[in-house]
């Protein structure tokens, strides 16, 4: 599911009233966001259990990681909407969007998460909640809601699929352990074509009887079958690792995410950190196959060589690569990925890892001269991204 068109939040405004209500609470709201969005939690599985047992990730909850994400995405597009100097969620939003088109989410859900987050909002501030400021603040959600119902409606179209009708039964044909923690599975079932750098949800039901679903980048695919990578770090992982063997069947998503290869001539420069490199290696291999004669470096920083899941991979697609160059640099060597010393004048750069590490590699890009800066920077987080939208 891709969209070259993003999500237009500009086509959406408050009324005066609100946006001066909204301008005063603001400060309130952000200081309580995180009791405010863990009691909303806590309201909506207590009134929909089945919710965080198939759908929400549970690790996720319990880090706190899907708290601050929500928080960070709300009051950011409550700011965009009452200060005309804010920047843009728009990449936010179809982040956003592509998540949940990947979990099957649909419009209905929307009012579940609406009634529990007003009521967690009214119980924490308190007497502060006035009519109008529950009003003012029903009318942010509402249109931060119809931005991404109207997008995910698109996204869901753009693969021919009713919405939240996503999820497909593949028998897993191949397991080959890479390193000591990730594991390659090979998915056939009746999917759509993946772009270069998405990924796919993937479902598996745990002793206790919980669906959980884990977004996994896909190396290589078609309509029949992915190919992905999982590191062992969670229950689904863990899960796949010592109960899924080939012959068994998992639940798995039509590919979605924002992080494609787009059309271009400019250069491609890939960054990725550990497991970060699987969409990479994915756009890697779409270039080597299509035998294109863009010029291609990869930048990946990992822990050592033998956790470098993918390092044969890497290099084999490269080397039938016309103009293409891979640097490695190993933490357990004190190495760091230097953005000062590549080529990444007019390049399309694509960035995947965790958080500190796309944090660091942003801040250095944003350091670089103007006639040695690339023309665009496109990034994928594993994890709820909420620092890349304060």
């Amino acid at each position: 599911m891709y969209l070259q068109e993003k999500p237009d939040p500009k086509l959406n405004y408050l009324s005066e009233e609100h946006a001066e209500i909204i301008k005063a609470t603001l400060p309130p709201v952000g200081e309580n966001i995180e009791t405010i969005t863990k009691t909303f939690y806590n309201k909506m599985f207590t009134a929909h259990p089945e919710l965080i047992a198939n759908t929400f990730n549970r690790g996720n909850q319990k880090q706190g990681a899907q708290q601050k994400a929500l928080a960070a995405s709300v009051a950011t597009f409550a700011t965009q909407l009452v200060d005309p100097n804010a920047p843009d969620p728009v990449m936010m939003l179809d982040r956003i969007a592509h998540k949940h088109v990947s979990l099957g989410i649909r419009k209905d859900q929307y009012q579940i998460v609406h009634d529990n987050l007003m009521a967690a909002i009214a119980e924490v501030l308190g007497d502060a909640v006035t009519p109008e400021v529950a009003e003012a603040w029903d009318a942010v959600y509402w249109l931060m809601a119809d931005v991404l119902i109207k997008h995910e409606a698109k996204l869901y179209a753009s693969d021919g699929v009713t919405d939240g009708d996503v999820f497909r039964r593949a028998e897993v044909t191949a397991k080959e352990q890479l390193t000591e923690s990730v594991f390659a599975y090979t998915l056939t079932g009746d999917f759509t074509a993946p772009r270069p750098g998405q990924y796919t949800s993937v479902g598996v039901t745990l002793d206790d009887g919980a669906r959980q679903l884990r977004q996994y980048s896909i190396i290589e695919g078609d309509e029949h079958s992915y190919r992905i990578a999982v590191e062992t770090d969670g229950e689904v992982s863990t899960f796949l690792r010592d109960h899924v063997a080939i012959g068994d069947t998992v639940d798995a998503t039509l590919a979605a995410g924002d992080l494609v290869l787009q059309d271009s001539d400019n250069p491609v420069v890939l960054i990725s950190s550990g497991i970060g490199s699987t969409p990479m290696v994915g756009i890697l291999g779409h270039l080597s196959r299509t035998h294109s004669d863009r010029k291609v470096t990869y930048l990946h920083a990992d822990n050592s060589e033998d956790s470098w899941a993918q390092q044969a991979e890497t290099r084999a697609l490269a080397e039938a690569l016309a103009d293409a160059n891979v640097t490695a640099t190993f933490r357990s060597q004190d190495q760091r990925v230097n953005i000062a010393e590549a080529d990444l004048a007019g390049a399309d750069v694509y960035l995947c890892g965790g958080a500190n590490f796309l944090q660091g590699i942003r801040d250095d890009i944003a350091a670089l001269p103007a006639d040695k800066a690339p023309a665009n920077v496109y990034f994928e987080l594993f994890s709820p991204n909420d620092w890349l939208i304060n």
